[in-house]
């Protein structure tokens, strides 16, 4: 493998010293499976040989390349410029190696004070007796997190010393500075926690009943959404003659005709697609699975894509990074910015700006097309008749034929 990308003996001589040595073929063909062009391959087995002789030079064995080993490395090997990346190659070679059982597996420093305890108590808690899933269990714990921080030393917890008086400071704190929605979060979160500790007999006063409710009417939004012109704007503006441009689209489509969420798309698997029924599986909220006909356009794009422009790579979802790593979506927030991009070519800027832009557009169109709220709510997989009802006032037209007229005529 190492002859492919350096085919100089005298290079393959210097790259074949110290411990690392007999390692380099089979992490030049981990590297290449995962798609790396051949310039940026060639520069991480450089650092990768830098790296051996350095060990070589320490009088070090393979066995005592560890994370710690790699900081010295790269503070003594700085002043040379071992380019931009060298930790991130280096953890994966550490990986690489951990892998191969080479190495030992990292030694797992336990962070056993107070604090964390507690954390950690609050975390299995919501997993197992609460049932929680992780992204919500996720969401709940920055929050206790600080609140433990600036309320709690790390030696004297003092839970018990804890009054109403403290919650609110640190609502009143820290709510003005993130959204409604945010601050309904860190709410949720305290209260669970709270009702967590008297549950176990930490706190005796009834925090959670204590911590004051965040306004947040229901129906006082209004979706903004685009336009049927615009959506297909939106999606001519793929060139669909490019690798990504065929992505984007695939993705924006799905997005426009099936209403999926960015977290739906991210975690789409090739496994999904049923081309004999003409259907894919969507994985919602809450571990929901339901399958959705797959219209024809959205079937088209999804096969162009996967025939022409997704990378050759291990993982079964089905939208890739076109950067190596080759694998899925690290997080929604790459579908959203697909979309933003698009709004950017299309010289569109609405207020909202993600992937449920997309979602409020279908569901207005359909609305729009005479369909009922109920199947609109099938469609989206609203788990509640009540997420739908916002839909109700997008209709301008039919609410002017319900206003009364102002008593007195004029404003």
């Amino acid at each position: 493998m190492i002859e492919k990308f350096f085919p100089d003996p005298r290079s393959q001589q210097r790259l074949f010293s110290g411990p690392l040595a007999s390692y380099l073929d089979g992490f030049a063909a981990l590297l290449a499976a995962e798609g790396y062009v051949k310039a940026t391959l060639k520069d991480k087995l450089r650092l990768i040989a830098h790296l051996s002789r350095w060990l070589e030079q320490q009088c070090l064995p393979l066995a005592a390349l560890d994370k710690q080993c790699v900081t010295q490395f790269m503070a003594d090997y700085r002043r040379h410029q071992i380019g931009h990346g060298a930790e991130a190659t280096c953890s994966k070679l550490l990986s690489y190696l951990r892998e191969l059982g080479s190495i030992p597996p990292p030694v797992e420093v336990i962070d056993d004070t107070p604090l964390r305890r507690i954390e950690g108590d609050y975390t299995r808690y919501l997993a197992t007796e609460r049932g929680l899933v992780v992204a919500t269990i996720a969401n709940y714990i920055p929050t206790v997190r600080l609140f433990l921080k600036e309320h709690c030393t790390a030696s004297q917890v003092g839970l018990d010393e804890l009054s109403p008086q403290d919650v609110h400071r640190f609502l009143l704190h820290h709510a003005p500075d993130v959204s409604r929605g945010r601050a309904k979060l860190m709410v949720t979160a305290l209260r669970s926690f709270f009702g967590f500790l008297r549950q176990r007999g930490a706190i005796t006063l009834d925090l959670a009943s204590a911590i004051p409710a965040v306004p947040n009417w229901r129906l006082t939004g209004l979706p903004q959404p685009l336009g049927p012109e615009q959506v297909e704007a939106l999606l001519a503006s793929c060139d669909q003659q490019t690798v990504i441009g065929q992505r984007d689209y695939a993705i924006l489509l799905l997005l426009a005709r099936l209403g999926l969420r960015a977290g739906e798309v991210v975690a789409l698997t090739l496994d999904d697609l049923d081309w004999d029924t003409g259907t894919l599986i969507v994985h919602g909220k809450g571990d929901r699975q339901e399958r959705l006909p797959l219209p024809q356009d959205v079937g088209e794009a999804l096969a162009n894509y996967l025939r022409q422009s997704r990378p050759r790579c291990d993982t079964r979802r089905v939208f890739i990074r076109l950067h190596a790593p080759h694998g899925g979506f690290s997080s929604s927030v790459a579908v959203d910015d697909v979309v933003r991009r698009a709004l950017m070519r299309t010289g569109l800027d609405p207020a909202s700006k993600g992937a449920h832009l997309l979602r409020h557009s279908l569901a207005t169109r359909l609305l729009g097309r005479g369909a009922s709220l109920e199947e609109i709510g099938q469609l989206l997989r609203h788990s509640h008749p009540q997420t739908t009802e916002i839909y109700t006032k997008v209709d301008l037209r039919a609410l002017r034929a319900l206003a009364q007229p102002w008593p007195g005529g004029g404003v």
